[in-house]
């Protein structure tokens, strides 16, 4: 067992550290600025270094390199800004794995590569506004009628939803009750009948859309159907890979903020010495250092150990679970120990603190993962429904 990167991951972890620090964060500060995503040239800038679908099979344009691999990309462009990296999260841990996993050959041929070449965000709908911790309650409907799929319901806090040009939606397929009715189609942007409802926008996670979505008699080719009815535990199966995403999103948070407080703490003085000399400052940093390094070591387990398939629901929820809690506590430690100026938009901190509280949310809350923990301990679902 070696707990050390390889000296190809090293290297790449350094070139991804450089650009990013070079050429990301004025485009960043634009972005917390104006609340609007990167243009397109970033996307593609993004394809042209091999940093979308870096762990997509190399014939569909990916880089054909490990989950782990991508981890090391995400974080990296994720200390700078999570709405910079959110192409690379979409591209390497949200649906497009979906896709790749358990889409027809037509279907990766028609999405991925242009996923890769920055062309094409994918995201995923999952949420409904009565279904969302409760996802198997969704009651967005799809008919199959000939060689088409009409689609009706509304979604609800898609990411990317209204600049997504593609959506991975979880729907009802079939009459059956309950999971065993639900699969997923692939709808794109500009379908006839697909709107999206007023932009909605949030205490963080700013440059990252989100807005209700509207189907009223969609009509998608029957060959866009990702999964038939009953695939919604093949369906969670991918999103345990998501998971590992939003778990290195706050890793990424947490540890550009304790980065950015360590070196302050050295500098910043009060009562004559600088603030890392002060016993509870000293205490506060090992806390975040030990949270950090453990926060990592789930991750790393969760995404190493899913390179023969599909990570574990409970090495996935665990890594999530704790990354989403320590994303919060450092941060908020970050903040404390700086004080008033934490406190101040003039330093990076106090967005930091608004990113970080949304990741323990985003994909299945911290309960949520709790619940999924204790159920892969047993061996079974609960039954929330149950009195």
């Amino acid at each position: 067992m070696d707990f050390t990167l390889t000296p190809e991951q090293l290297s790449l972890q350094e070139a991804v550290r450089k650009f990013a620090q070079r050429e990301l964060p004025e485009i960043a500060q634009q972005i917390e600025s104006n609340d609007e995503p990167a243009d397109h040239a970033l996307r593609q800038r993004f394809g042209e270094l091999g940093y979308l679908g870096v762990n997509l099979d190399s014939a569909m344009g990916g880089g054909g390199m490990s989950h782990l691999d991508a981890v090391i990309v995400l974080e990296e462009v994720a200390k700078i800004s999570i709405a910079v990296a959110f192409p690379i999260f979409e591209s390497c841990f949200g649906p497009s794995l979906a896709i790749a996993h358990f889409g027809s050959e037509a279907l990766q041929q028609r999405y991925l590569p242009k996923v890769c070449s920055g062309e094409t965000i994918v995201a995923v709908s999952m949420s409904e506004p009565n279904a969302g911790s409760a996802l198997t309650d969704l009651t967005t409907r799809g008919e199959i009628s000939g060689d088409k799929i009409i689609l009706n319901g509304t979604k609800r806090w898609c990411s990317g939803a209204g600049h997504s040009e593609a959506y991975v939606v979880y729907c009802r397929l079939s009459d059956a009750p309950g999971a065993r009715g639900i699969g997923a189609v692939i709808v794109d942007k500009d379908s006839p009948g697909f709107n999206f409802g007023k932009r909605d926008h949030h205490m963080g996670f700013r440059g990252v859309y989100s807005a209700d979505m509207y189907f009223d008699n969609v009509e998608v080719p029957i060959e866009n159907m990702l999964v038939p009815a009953g695939s919604f535990g093949k369906l969670m199966d991918a999103f345990d890979l998501e998971r590992c995403g939003n778990t290195t999103m706050s890793l990424a948070v947490a540890q550009s903020a304790f980065d950015f407080v360590l070196a302050y703490s050295q500098e910043r003085q009060q009562f004559g010495k600088p603030l890392v000399d002060f016993q509870a400052v000293q205490i506060h940093l090992a806390e975040m250092k030990m949270k950090l390094e453990a926060a990592r070591l789930l991750l790393y387990r969760a995404v190493v150990n899913a390179e023969s398939g599909l990570p574990s629901i409970g090495e996935s929820s665990i890594a999530k679970c704790f990354a989403n809690e320590t994303v919060r506590e450092v941060t908020g430690k970050a903040m404390q120990i700086m004080g008033g100026y934490g406190y101040s938009k003039e330093f990076p901190i106090e967005q930091k603190l608004r990113d970080a509280w949304g990741w323990g949310i985003a994909g299945g809350s911290i309960d949520i993962q709790k619940v999924n923990i204790t159920s892969a301990l047993v061996g079974r679902r609960f039954n929330q429904r149950a009195s």
